[in-house]
């Protein structure tokens, strides 16, 4: 069975210019077209396309997913450079996770502080609490801001 640019599209939850995007930049070479040279997906494809798409989502250029795609149709000979790249996205999606972590912590404290200050109608209430005041998990995110604050002061 054979699908559309916007049959395939809509399973993957992607728009058909993005397909489209992926073909003129070499990263579908596995695709079929017609004799009107119309694009016809195969079941086949959807796994290829999911893995594109994944690692785009990881921040990997469309360079570095073309020449994964080129090292897959390779064959076999191109196992551990794939392996390579993987484990070097991986880590990459790591410490993106472990940034994204941090940004989360703070922005459960500002949640928490700016709670806090419309309740009592002032920041001067979160801002003068001590330590043992805060919730115990966002004190992390705290002490971050106040070092900062501390860093930002010295400069001055």
């Amino acid at each position: 069975m054979f699908y559309t640019v916007g049959e395939m599209a809509k399973l993957l939850n992607t728009t058909p210019s993005a397909l489209r995007y992926y073909d003129r930049e070499g990263l579908l070479p596995f695709v079929e077209r017609s004799d009107s040279g119309i694009r016809m997906f195969k079941e086949s494809d959807y796994e290829w396309l999911l893995i594109i798409d994944c690692l785009k989502n990881t921040g990997m250029s469309i360079k570095d997913i073309k020449k994964f795609i080129e090292l897959a149709m390779a064959g076999d000979s191109t196992i551990k450079d794939r392996l390579q790249m993987i484990l070097k996205q991986r880590e990459t999606v790591k410490e993106q996770i472990q940034k994204l972590n941090e940004t989360l912590e703070i922005l459960d404290y500002k949640k928490w502080y700016y709670t806090t200050a419309a309740e009592c109608g002032t920041t001067s209430v979160p801002r003068n609490m001590t330590e043992e005041e805060v919730p115990e998990d966002l004190r992390p995110a705290r002490r971050r801001l106040k070092l900062i604050h501390a860093r930002e002061s010295e400069m001055n």
